[in-house]
C-alpha cells in the first residue's frame, strides 16, 4: 500500500460505469493485486463452535465465551480483540435467549454502525481508494418491496440492539441498508459453503463483467484480488458479482434486480454461450418449437426458485424428490449438460450429501463436472469446489486413485485462485499426499 492508495492500482472514471480500478502495470494469472481487510465481518450463525468469531480460522478445540457461552475463539487474544464487536450482541443473546435472532445483514450493520462511531473520520485499512461512506446503495432506484425490506431490517435493529448501540437517524440508517444489500460481500470456505458475511469497500470498487480478469477469495477476514487473465497497465479491473453459469437474460435479470444496472461486456453482447448453455434435446431430429422452449424454461426458472423456498420447509427426502421430478420434466426437453438441468443436479448432490448418499451424491456430480468445465471461466471456485467435493466422496467409498486425480484437479485451480501459500491449498496439499502414502 501507498500514502495514496494501493501499489499499482488506481481509481478512475470508468467510461458508462462510474467509478472503476484499473491497473498501472502489469499483472500475470494468478498474480496478487491486492487484499482488503473487512471493514466490518461477522460470523454465520450456523459456523459457531467451528469457526472462530474474530479472524473465521476453522480449527478445533476453540474456546466459548463465558458469559454468553455462544461466541468461540482461538484464544485469548482473538476474544480480547472481538470484545468491542462482540459486546453488542453478547449481553443481547443472555437477555433474549432462544428469541435473539436478528438477520446476518443486520447484525453486519450493527458492527458497522459500532466501527464508524468508534473511528469516526479516520481512513480505514479497508478503504485506501473507497470510504465506506461513499458505497453505492441505489437506494433511489429501490422498488417498494425492496423498500418494506429495508424498513424490516430497521425495526429488527432496533428491537435487537436498542440498549447496546446508539442509531443515526433513519435516514441514514436506509441508506447503510442500501448500501450494505449492494455491496456486502458473503464469505465462503474452499467448497464455497457459506461462513459469514463481510464489507470490503475497496474491494466493492471494482466493476462487473461477465468476462472478469480477477477473482475474489478470502484469507480469514481479509479479501484478496487475484488476476485469472493477464492484465496490462492501464486495463480496468472486472471482478463477476453474479454466478456466471447462467444464460445471458437469466444473468441480466439478475443484476438489474440486485445491482440496477445492464451488463455490456462481450458476452453479454454476443450471447456466444447461450446455445451451449441452453442446450435442448431433438426428438425425432427436430428441436422443439420457440413456444415449447420458453414454456420449458418459465418452468424451470420456476422450479429454481421453488426449490430455493422449499429448502426452509421440506425434508431432505422430500427435497430430493423435487429435485428429481424437475429433472425428469426438463429432461424431455434439455440435455443434461443444459445449466437448468445442471442446477437442479447440483442441488441434488447436495441434497445426497446432507443424506450421507455418497454413490448417489458422486453419480450427480460426475454427470456435473465436465459441463462445468466447459461453461464456467478457466480458473472458477465453482470448478475447483465441485472437483474437492467429488475427491473427497471419492474417497469416503475408498475410491482413493480417483479421489487423488480429482483433488489434484482442485488444486491446480486453488494455487491460482488462493494463491500457493493459503491455508486450504496447503491443507490440499497434505489431503492429496496422505493418498499416495
Amino acid at each position: 500500500m501507498t500514502a495514496d492508495g494501493i501499489d499499482g492500482m488506481e481509481r478512475f472514471e470508468s467510461p458508462g460505469k462510474g467509478r472503476g480500478l484499473r491497473v498501472t502495470r502489469a499483472y500475470r494469472v494468478g498474480e496478487l493485486l491486492f487484499v482488503c481487510p473487512a471493514y466490518s465481518h461477522v460470523l454465520s450463525v450456523s459456523e459457531r463452535g467451528y469457526t472462530c468469531e474474530h479472524c473465521f480460522a476453522r480449527k478445533e478445540g476453540l474456546s466459548k465465551c463465558g458469559k454468553c457461552k455462544k461466541a468461540f475463539y482461538c484464544n485469548v487474544e482473538c476474544q480480547r480483540d472481538d470484545w468491542a464487536m462482540h459486546k453488542l450482541e453478547c449481553s443481547a443473546m443472555c437477555s433474549f435467549g432462544e428469541s435473539w435472532c436478528p438477520s446476518e445483514t443486520v447484525r453486519l450493520v450493527a458492527r458497522i454502525i459500532t466501527r464508524m462511531q468508534k473511528v469516526q473520520n479516520e481512513r480505514s485499512d479497508s478503504e485506501n481508494l473507497l470510504l465506506l461512506k461513499d458505497l453505492e446503495g441505489n437506494l433511489d432506484k429501490l422498488d417498494n418491496e425492496k423498500r418494506e425490506m429495508n424498513e424490516a431490517d430497521i425495526a429488527e435493529l432496533h428491537h435487537f440492539y436498542a440498549k447496546h448501540l446508539d442509531f443515526p437517524d433513519h435516514q441514514a440508517l436506509l441508506t447503510l441498508f442500501a448500501q450494505v444489500h449492494c455491496n456486502g460481500f458473503t464469505v465462503e470456505d474452499e467448497e464455497l459453503s457459506h461462513v459469514g458475511s463481510a464489507v470490503f469497500p475497496d474491494v466493492a470498487l471494482m466493476n462487473h463483467s461477465c468476462c472478469p480478469n480477477v477473482i475474489v477469495t478470502y484469507r480469514g477476514t481479509s479479501a484478496e484480488v487475484r488476476a485469472v487473465k493477464d492484465i496490462s497497465p492501464g486495463m480496468e479491473v472486472y471482478t463477476s458479482y453474479i454466478d456466471l453459469l447462467y444464460p445471458t437474460e437469466d444473468r441480466m435479470e439478475r443484476l438489474r434486480d440486485s445491482y440496477y444496472f445492464t451488463c455490456d461486456c462481450k458476452e453479454c453482447k454476443t450471447k456466444s454461450k447461450d446455445k451451449v448453455k441452453l442446450k435442448l434435446r431433438k426428438v425425432n431430429g427436430d428441436e422443439p418449437r420457440s413456444e415449447e422452449i420458453r414454456e420449458m424454461l418459465r418452468y424451470a426458472r420456476n422450479a429454481i426458485e421453488d426449490f430455493r423456498r422449499a429448502k426452509q420447509e421440506k425434508t431432505p427426502a422430500e427435497l430430493l424428490e423435487i429435485c428429481e421430478h424437475s429433472m425428469d420434466k426438463m429432461g424431455s426437453m434439455f440435455e443434461d449438460s443444459n445449466v437448468y438441468v445442471l442446477h437442479m443436479m447440483y442441488q441434488a448432490m447436495g441434497v445426497c450429501m446432507f443424506m450421507e448418499d455418497y454413490d448417489g451424491a458422486v453419480s450427480y456430480g460426475e454427470k456435473v463436472i465436465k459441463p462445468f468445465r466447459q461453461l464456467y471461466p478457466a480458473y472458477s471456485l465453482n470448478v475447483a469446489s465441485m472437483y474437492l467435493k467429488l475427491g473427497r466422496l471419492y474417497t469416503v467409498l475408498d475410491r482413493l486413485s480417483a479421489g487423488s486425480a480429482a483433488l489434484k484437479k482442485a488444486l491446480a485451480i486453488m494455487e491460482v485462485v488462493h494463491g500457493k501459500d493459503h491455508v486450504y491449498v496447503k491443507e490440499l496439499q497434505k489431503e492429496i499426499s496422505a493418498h499416495q502414502k
